[in-house]
């Protein structure tokens, strides 16, 4: 390779930090890329500056993405700097790579390569027939809970022996590990692989194969992983084994790793360095996003986590809008503030509603916003939703696809031959089942030869005997056929529309997510260039690439609407102004993080991601009670929150009397010990015995806790005004009657701490 003397014209537009990113070629290089500083850009143009600078093929580099959306807008920006199409450039995520991978060595495996990719319902499906195979109680250990260990289990590259032995007195432990064992014979039996395989089978080919690996690491002299602190350990080990050759870059920040709970070890960002000795170290800083505002409140919070490489954000952005940090009385006050305030900003054309986005830490949370914004009339939209390839009619045509390309995928046969009903019912299949194992065939040719099986009724057999048939005459198609005809004709084959017709309004909307289902087919035929080395028929690979589609894109309601989703969610994403709601302790951070090893500092690079998402002015909320669980628990300020520093802190509350300004009750309570403003950075218990001081009747109760005398008007927001009759208990315990001038109210008995009352003259 020949280096040209002058690099191209789009290096110039780069940073110092991000060129020297984009300029160093070999040796392994580390890039530490913090929230906002152009990482895609730097990877993209490193790749194209591999390509045309350095002149290193398409087809000796693989990039791995987070998401296949980032894959084809990263390929896409490649082919806009290089003025051509990368042909040959392997780019996606880890999934889909080692997908196309073992689509080409399947066979050192014992599967062909048309095996079937299992998504969660599969898999649960299989084990759940492996326990009733087992005898293993489903009511008592829950397939959920099984799959769940053996999924973690898989990601940390632990055998079925090692689970076993690692807990030998856990029983859930010792069942998921004996259908842990069973599953691997079961899958291959179906020549299936479930996600967590795509990730193992080639670190197994290697091993057993070195010869294979050699032929990729030479093949893919060059090796890019983009949102490197979210990997986990059997994708670092695949990164480690291609890129031994050491032309390894990985680009993350380590202060943005918030998925822990499904495998990712930040310590891998630490590793890195050890395990590719000279690593070149860049870091980026610079944030091209937020105002220095907002990242002040965003360095404040994260600086608090121990063990990080270290970086500090910095803009040229100065100036900026105050973070405003809300306390409201419950979940409906603080739904109800925000409405008001986004439309306030609407209205002043300062941000439209697209402009917005609400970010919480559970989906639960979105209710009491999606039910202000519908009395406020503000439009939404709720992202994170049920996936469309997760819907029922979509599974159900996706099933007949899956059989019709792997005739030995057992899932999809139990779930396509109910559809439509064919008066099979479950004895009838389990009989089958067992036929199938006793023969060792897969039950769609048992189905073929289900003549010559005594114990069903002529009926069934000749139902099983038509439906392989039917599955036959799609197959010969098949081969030839793109994927969107292969759809048309099975939906005429069985008649489907009918069938969702008949299910009335409710089938009619099913219908139209058939027919989106038939576009989106035709549409990749359309898109997608078929690569020299892939392997299967189209309806194969547009199998493959549907099964690693993610929920994460999946947005229901009104375009031009203000955004809600989770934390997690909104990781990669930015809106000009954010709402962060919901940071009280026990919510935000989980009660249960702290039961965790590094479950703290977790949740806490996920209030820094939610944090760097504003663009130009950031909502900080918590509510003194909330509705979790079925109940009305106290909530008490996030230990978060005190870690933004006060300057860049605009304090409001809502009109509610009893709910003191977190700030202000805090720093007085704080100056009696001698502490700082927001007193020393007390654990959660001590927190919640702060709330009870200031909540308390005693001499040292905050001045903002309400006071009522008999006879005295007060308004409520659901029940108006009223007048109250009599009042018992005291401090938090306060309560009142009130005779609510709605008739139909009548007189309520309402504990003051979460009722939201205010003096009627106030809220006039």
């Amino acid at each position: 390779m020949i280096d040209s003397p002058t690099p191209p014209d789009w290096t110039r537009s780069l940073n110092p930090a991000q060129r020297e990113a984009v300029e160093h070629v070999h040796g392994p290089l580390l890039v530490l890329a913090g929230a906002g500083s152009g990482k895609t850009r730097v990877l993209t143009t490193r790749i194209a500056s591999l390509i045309e600078r350095h002149g290193v093929p398409p087809e000796r580099i693989f990039a791995v993405t987070f998401t296949n959306k980032a894959a084809g807008e990263m390929k896409h920006r490649i082919g806009q700097l290089l003025d051509r199409d990368p042909a040959g450039l392997w780019i996606g995520t880890f999934h889909s790579l080692s997908a196309r991978l073992l689509r080409r060595e399947a066979g050192f495996l014992g599967f062909s390569s048309r095996f079937t990719i299992y998504d969660e319902d599969d898999r649960l499906s299989l084990i759940r027939r492996i326990m009733e195979q087992r005898n293993h109680p489903t009511k008592t250990f829950t397939p959920r809970a099984v799959q769940s260990i053996i999924s973690g289990a898989k990601n940390r590259m632990v055998s079925p022996a090692q689970l076993a032995a690692g807990s030998p007195f856990d029983r859930l432990v010792q069942v998921a590990a004996d259908v842990f064992a069973a599953m691997g014979p079961a899958l291959k039996a179906a020549n299936a692989m479930d996600f967590d395989d795509l990730l193992l089978h080639p670190l197994t080919l290697f091993r057993e194969h070195p010869d294979r690996l050699a032929l990729y690491r030479e093949k893919f002299r060059f090796v890019l992983v983009d949102e490197f602190q979210d990997t986990n350990r059997a994708q670092y080990e695949l990164v480690r084994l291609l890129g031994s050759h050491g032309n390894v870059c990985a680009v993350g920040d380590d202060d943005q790793s918030i998925y822990g709970w499904r495998g990712a070890d930040v310590r891998n960002m630490r590793e890195f360095q050890e395990d590719f000795p000279g690593t070149k170290l860049v870091r980026l800083e610079e944030n091209y996003r937020s105002t220095q505002i907002v990242l002040d409140a965003a360095n404040g919070v994260i600086a608090e986590n121990s063990g990080r490489i270290g970086k500090t954000l910095r803009t040229r952005r100065t100036g900026g809008e105050p973070v405003t940090v809300l306390a409201a009385s419950d979940e409906r006050d603080e739904a109800e503030w925000v409405a008001r305030e986004l439309e306030r900003r609407s209205a002043d054309s300062e941000a439209g509603y697209r402009d917005a986005a609400v970010l919480y830490r559970t989906n639960a949370q979105s209710r009491a916003f999606e039910e202000a914004f519908r009395r406020a009339g503000i439009p939404y939209r709720l992202v994170g939703a049920t996936s469309f390839y997760d819907r029922r009619e979509v599974k159900d045509l996706l099933a007949y696809l899956r059989l019709i390309a792997n005739p030995a995928d057992d899932e999809a046969f139990l779930r396509a031959i109910g559809i439509p009903r064919r008066g099979i019912g479950d004895a009838s299949l389990a009989v089958l089942g067992t036929q199938a194992q006793t023969w060792g065939k897969p039950l769609l040719e048992t189905a073929r030869r289900a003549a010559t099986v005594q114990e069903l009724r002529p009926n069934v057999r000749d139902g099983f005997q038509n439906f392989a048939a039917l599955i036959d005459r799609f197959t010969e198609s098949a081969t030839h056929l793109p994927p969107a005809e292969v759809l048309e004709q099975l939906i005429r084959g069985i008649d489907y529309e009918a069938v969702l017709q008949g299910e009335g309004p409710e089938g009619a909307e099913r219908w139209d997510n058939v027919r989106e289902l038939v576009a989106s087919a035709a549409n990749w035929s359309e898109v997608v260039v078929p690569e020299e080395d892939d392997e299967g028929t189209p309806l194969e690979r547009f199998l493959a690439e549907a099964a690693l589609l993610s929920s994460h894109d999946t947005i229901e309601g009104a375009d031009d609407g203000v955004t809600m989703m989770t934390l997690h969610t909104a990781k990669g994403l930015e809106w000009p102004v954010v709402v962060l709601a919901g940071l009280e302790d026990g919510l935000f951070p989980l009660a249960r993080a702290a039961e965790q090893p590094d479950g703290i500092e977790e949740e806490r690079r996920l209030c820094y991601v939610g944090l760097t998402r504003a663009k130009d002015k950031l909502y900080v909320t918590w509510a003194r009670a909330r509705r979790r669980g079925g109940e009305l628990r106290p909530g008490a300020p996030s230990r978060f929150l005190r870690a933004i520093p006060p300057a860049v802190i605009d304090e409001q509350r809502t009109t509610s009397l009893w709910a003191p300004s977190w700030g202000s009750a805090w720093s007085r309570g704080a100056a009696s010990r001698g502490s700082g403003r927001f007193g020393s950075r007390a654990s959660a218990p001590r927190m919640a015995e702060r709330d009870a001081e200031v909540a308390a009747p005693a001499e040292e109760a905050s001045q903002d806790t309400p006071r009522y005398v008999k006879g005295e008007r007060v308004r409520h927001r659901r029940f108006g005004s009223g007048t109250i009759q009599g009042l018992s208990g005291a401090g938090r315990d306060l309560k009142v009657a009130v005779a609510f001038d709605d008739a139909e109210v009548g007189i309520k008995n309402l504990l003051v701490a979460y009722a939201g009352l205010e003096r009627e003259w106030e809220s006039a």
